[in-house]
């Protein structure tokens, strides 16, 4: 479990900066449903902190709350399944 976590939050900051760069370059970016369905699956904490690190996306009050309300819902899964193992 640790491992997919550490993946999809590389995965995810990755992508924060990826998009970052694709604004500057003003071409084609990714879907905004694309952060919060991963953020949703266990990334938001590498949304959070690219979004933190880039200063990318921090205008938009969906990510701005959005975003740490998935990170807490990442940790309660992670501590509900780590009470199950």
């Amino acid at each position: 479990m640790g491992i997919f976590y550490l993946i999809i939050n590389g995965f995810c900051f990755f992508l924060m900066g990826r998009d970052k760069y694709l604004a500057r370059k003003k071409r084609r970016r990714i879907p905004e449903k694309w952060f919060f369905t991963l953020a949703f699956l266990g990334g938001a904490l590498g949304v959070f902190l690219g979004m933190q690190i880039f200063r990318h996306k921090t205008k938009h009050n969906t990510f701005v709350f959005g975003i740490p309300i998935l990170l807490v819902w990442n940790l309660f899964i992670m501590y509900e399944l780590g009470q199950r193992l």
